[in-house]
């Protein structure tokens, strides 16, 4: 895991996912890049002349503060730069750096708060297949005992989509369990596991509910993981990928961190 990438946007906590992001990195000897993360708005009869020249300036000063608030523990903290939006700027790094994890947090830990992820957070899981760890606001770096991988499918194009819960499990010693969720419509083939993702449990449990979100509910509360590991495809976890950017809570949330790996299938 040679670049870890984290994405800054307004919170107030934005030095908290950073410092998480950073105390992950060093346990890999990993490069850690900030990106700022913002839009562009423009009241009528201005000119949007000079306004990304200077969003870019001022939000490389904010990250500057940002990063003279965490302990960089050694690491040089480089700003990565972009220009458009936050999905092809994420995608033109991705191709000049070779991104091999995001790091963020998403809208809010606030219980009376709707969404879990908001616009841009939203984006980068539903329109970028970079893996992402999903880090609760103000979460310390712990390392990762149990590790949860849950899915409605056992079938993967690659077996290289695991390399991120590879890494993570022999760097911290993790457990990882999994749990296939076997939702209305599921076909046999998707009952049958991928052998690298056999070969990575210690356990695998099939349990039966009306989505893959549900099922996991049920199981965490049994297992106590303190890592969910799910994948991102176009029918899985984050299912309404076509429909609009944000993930209200009702449905997906998770109090612990989540890491979300690449495209399993079409």
């Amino acid at each position: 895991m040679k670049h870890i990438l984290v994405p800054i946007g307004i919170s107030p906590d934005a030095h908290r996912t950073l410092q998480y992001a950073v105390d992950f990195a060093a346990v890999f000897s990993s490069q850690v890049y900030v990106m700022e993360v913002f839009n562009v708005s423009v009241g009528a009869g201005k000119s949007l002349a000079n306004v990304p020249q200077k969003l870019a300036e001022s939000g490389k000063e904010r990250l500057k503060e940002v990063i003279e608030k965490i302990d960089a523990k050694g690491i040089d903290i480089k700003i990565a730069t972009y220009n458009g939006g936050i999905v092809d700027g994420l995608k033109d790094i991705d191709r000049e750096l070779g991104i091999d994890l995001i790091i963020m947090a998403p809208r809010s830990n606030d219980v009376t708060e709707e969404l879990y992820l908001g616009n841009t957070s939203g984006k980068i899981i539903k329109q970028t297949d970079i893996p992402t760890l999903i880090v609760p606001k103000g979460s310390v770096m712990t390392p990762p005992k149990n590790i949860l991988t849950a899915f409605k499918s056992g079938i993967l194009k690659r077996n290289r989509i695991l390399n991120p819960l590879l890494d993570i499990k022999k760097k911290f010693g993790s457990t990882v369990n999994l749990l296939l969720v076997k939702t209305p419509g599921y076909s046999d083939a998707d009952l049958r596991i991928n052998t690298a993702l056999m070969d990575v449990s210690s356990q695998v449990t099939m349990t039966e509910a009306p989505t893959t979100y549900l099922g996991v509910l049920e199981h965490m509360q049994a297992q106590h993981p303190d890592l969910l590991c799910v994948f991102r495809h176009k029918r899985g976890f984050f299912k309404k990928l076509w429909e609009k950017n944000t993930i209200p809570k009702s449905e997906f949330s998770a109090r612990i961190p989540v890491l979300v790996l690449s495209v399993k299938k079409d």
